[in-house]
């Protein structure tokens, strides 16, 4: 089951796992930004290997004769990837397991199975149910490696309360049940070392800033990227920067937080809520409206009370500046629209006096009439000898397109029939077919073949194309082919591009590459430029011009 996961998850996000790894340790922020406003508008992507990992795991339960302590197993692994993701069906395996371990009969798993479920009550909103678990419990009676586990959950049923209730009555609660947590947890641990972090900016002194950064830097670095702990780490990081007055570096650490939450499906977040906070100080409003309305859709989504009604408290904030500022809009639209049609009624009156003059210099236009035939059947020549280059500019286009198009087409049908054939020939033994139609090898010549062609043709009416592409690139930036090409993937996007065809989707299709190749193909590439990357596509898209012998 392992197995398929892993393999389920590999061809979809290779590239954006690419992405990431390297874009996190980016130096411009505007690049980490840009990254995470684009996987904001694909997270449903995120959400469906979530579901397509946890329906793997739900099959477990379809094997016969299944014993309470796999079914606990199961549940334990559901409950890892619904706790951050769904609270109430992770409350659901939770309680399930509560029932296995009073079924068995074993305190470790009961006590295992109730310290899981306070925190999920108190992030629900269900703080009464919380607080009566964890009453339950007599810590003296816990095993040491739970002991941990029951402080944690009792400072989040107070961090959760406080938050929620606006007291700050229980921080003491809290810092003294951090000091028992410090006490029983191993120092080297990943639990010790976040919460002696918390401690220490609690303190707020420039030594334990200081020495919190140090520590954070060193559990960052042994931690996975990719991975929940990872995010909350950054969280942790960015939090401690805000105290030490770096805001840039605040919001560098929140992005890339908010962007591994994504990734992993993780809908109990506060990352974006923060970014939305920070760009709603700054006046962005634009922007924090639009990172405020993803977490509370994740909030909502999730079931994370505590989040929701974070969030709620400066959502309608953003909200009415946002819309103020569209009110001011549109008041500023209407003003415009008033002047415009001030200034066209004017340019009707001068059209009526331009016509008078007009009709007073008839007669001189008559005697001239004779000698401007001749100007005016030149000129029409050339008008219609310009629109027969036009069209057949648009034609020859049009032409590399759907030759492209149709070629792409004819390898797909040929591989579907190349399949076909193959299943036959295995159904009635046939080995030497079965070998011969297992190859591969047709259908990449094929496509070697299409890619040639399209070159040939593209470089026949954009004969500069390549040099003049290097020419907007830094020097150090520059495409070299290799021997023997016309161009390569990076190439051939811009030359779709050059012929009109901006749809990345169409252009993934062309190249039999994923979306997201051709999405970083295309900020590599801007990236790269010696101009503006506002500019760089336009300018692309400006290359060139038909050889003579072609029009």
């Amino acid at each position: 089951m392992g197995f398929t996961i892993k393999h389920t998850i590999i061809p979809v996000l290779s590239v954006l796992c690419l992405a990431i790894l390297t874009g996190c340790h980016r130096d411009h922020l505007d690049e980490q930004t840009d990254y995470l406003d684009y996987i904001i508008e694909n997270k449903q992507m995120f959400t469906q290997q979530k579901e397509r990992n946890i329906a793997d795991l739900k099959r477990m339960f379809e094997v016969s004769s299944l014993q309470p302590e796999q079914e606990y197993s199961i549940n334990q692994q559901l409950y890892d990837e619904y706790r951050k993701y769904l609270l109430d069906s992770a409350v659901v395996y939770v309680e399930r397991n509560v029932a296995i371990a009073r079924k068995l009969h074993s305190d470790y798993k009961l006590y295992q199975s109730l310290l899981q479920l306070a925190p999920l009550y108190s992030f629900s909103g269900k703080y009464i149910e919380s607080y009566g678990i964890l009453k339950s419990i007599d810590a003296g009676r816990l095993p040491d490696d739970l002991k941990s586990k029951y402080y944690e959950a009792y400072i989040q049923f107070y961090d959760h309360y406080g938050t929620v209730s606006s007291q700050d009555k229980f921080q003491h609660v809290e810092e003294a049940l951090r000091d028992s947590l410090l006490r029983v947890t191993p120092p080297d641990s990943r639990t010790y070392r976040s919460n002696y972090v918390t401690r220490l900016m609690n303190r707020g002194g420039a030594s334990d800033y200081e020495q919190a950064e140090r520590i954070l830097q060193k559990l960052l670095s042994e931690t996975p990227e990719g991975t929940s702990d990872y995010a909350s780490s950054m969280h942790q990081m960015a939090k401690l920067c805000q105290r030490m007055n770096r805001p840039d570096e605040a919001k560098k650490y929140y992005t890339i937080s908010a962007i591994t939450d994504i990734r992993c499906a993780i809908k109990e977040t506060s990352a974006l809520q923060n970014l939305a906070l920070i760009y709603f100080d700054e006046g962005a409003d634009e922007r924090a409206f639009r990172y405020a309305q993803s977490a509370v859709e994740d909030a909502v989504f999730g079931g994370a009370q505590l989040r929701t009604t974070q969030m709620s408290k400066f959502y309608s904030i953003i909200n009415a500046t946002f819309r103020d500022k569209e009110s001011a809009a549109k008041h500023r639209l209407q003003r415009y629209l008033l002047f415009i049609s001030l200034l066209l009624f004017c340019l009707v009156l001068l059209t009526a006096q331009i016509l008078i003059q007009m009709r007073k210099l008839s007669r001189i236009k008559e005697r001239l009439s004779e000698t401007n035939g001749k100007l005016v059947e030149q000129n029409r020549k050339i008008i219609e000898m310009n629109s027969l280059l036009t069209e057949s500019n648009v034609v020859k286009e049009r032409y590399i397109t759907q030759f492209f198009d149709l070629h792409s087409n004819y390898i797909d049908k040929f591989e579907n029939y190349r399949k076909s054939l193959n299943r036959l020939a295995m159904n009635h033994q046939m080995n030497e077919l079965f070998k011969e139609l297992k190859s591969t090898e047709f259908a990449k010549n094929e496509i070697n073949e299409l890619y040639h062609h399209f070159d040939t043709i593209f470089l026949s009416l954009y004969p500069t194309f390549v040099t003049d592409f290097n020419a907007l690139l830094e020097k150090d930036e520059q495409i070299v082919l290799k021997s023997g090409d016309l161009l390569n993937r990076e190439l051939r996007i811009y030359a779709l591009l050059r012929l009109g065809i901006t749809d990345s989707a169409q252009i993934a299709s062309f190249l039999r590459c994923s979306i997201t190749t051709v999405y970083n193909y295309r900020t590599k590439a801007r990236n790269r430029a010696a101009i503006s990357r506002d500019d760089f596509e336009v300018m692309v898209r400006r290359i060139g011009s038909l050889e003579p012998d072609h029009q």
